[in-house]
Order: C-alpha cells, then sequence, then structure tokens
C-alpha cells in the first residue's frame, strides 16, 4: 500500500518553523520533519499510534518525541 496524505508539511513551511523546535542532538533516527508529519497524519486520519504507517517510522518513537 502506498502512502498519500493531504497534509504534509513542505520544504518552504518547514524552513519557517523550524528555529522554533528543539535541535536534534545524538543519533537520530528520524528528522524532525518526518515526525511532524507524522504527527499530522495521525491528527487527520484519527488513527492510533500504532496504526501509523511503517513510512513514517517507528511509532514508538514518534509517540515518545511528540511527547517531549
Amino acid at each position: 500500500m502506498l502512502y498519500t496524505a493531504a497534509m504534509e508539511l513542505t520544504e518552504s513551511q518547514y524552513t519557517l518553523i523550524q528555529p522554533f523546535l528543539p535541535r536534534q542532538r545524538g543519533t537520530v533516527s528520524l528528522p524532525n520533519v518526518q515526525v511532524l508529519n507524522a504527527i499530522l497524519y495521525v491528527a487527520e486520519q484519527g488513527c492510533t499510534w500504532r496504526g501509523l504507517p511503517k513510512y513514517f517510522g517507528n511509532w514508538h518513537t514518534i509517540y515518545t518525541r511528540m511527547n517531549r
């Protein structure tokens, strides 16, 4: 199944909000833009975190980053 989402940040949109996000430190497996797009997907689709498509990465990693 191919992922398609109506709501996803573009590079220009991400560039505008990037200064307000925490800096990534250490060995980070997922970039901030991917985490934000995953959060938007959950909000838009109303799915559970465990129902997040594998396209975004590990659901638990994204959930933990969102909570921080």
